[in-house]
């Protein structure tokens, strides 16, 4: 089975923790696409975030990873859009990121980056794309419920 094309979008605040998981991302063997932002220049995170999710929710072949600087406005903005199952992640367990998948078949990871570093980050999303959705019967309706 092919890994799955993983979408970036970030504001300022993700933008040198996002330049540094693609490069991760790719070792891993993915594709990827970044649709920005494309410097440290402060912006607007929906102008950003909305394109990863409105792309991830249209092909359920491709997940997005999503950044900013707590991960939570990224995360908020991406779960307006039907289709698009984002979890925020900055720091702590990482049952988080197990369950996220497992249960509710995240499709965008959202990283706060100012509250992890890039060992951190790295760890999280090798664990996010390892991790597949449990696909039991009870998850998979209340996913479908998200979607009426």
């Amino acid at each position: 089975m092919p890994k799955p094309k993983i979408i970036f979008g970030t504001d300022h605040a993700g933008f040198k923790l996002k330049e540094a998981l693609k490069i991760f991302v790719e070792s891993l063997g993915h594709e990827t696409e970044d649709l920005g932002t494309h410097s440290s220049k402060a912006c607007d995170y929906p102008d950003f975030i909305f394109p990863v999710a409105k792309k991830v929710a249209r092909d359920h072949t491709l997940k997005g990873i999503i950044l900013g600087g707590s991960g939570e406005g990224e995360a908020m903005t991406a779960n307006r859009i039907k289709g698009a199952r984002a979890t925020a992640y900055y720091g702590g367990s990482n049952d988080i990121i197990l369950l996220s998948k497992k249960h509710n078949n995240a499709n965008i990871l959202s990283l706060g980056a100012r509250f992890i570093d890039e060992k951190e980050a790295k760890k999280a999303v090798k664990l996010w794309l390892s991790t597949s959705f449990s696909n039991e019967e009870r998850h998979k309706r209340r996913i479908a419920k998200l979607d009426k």
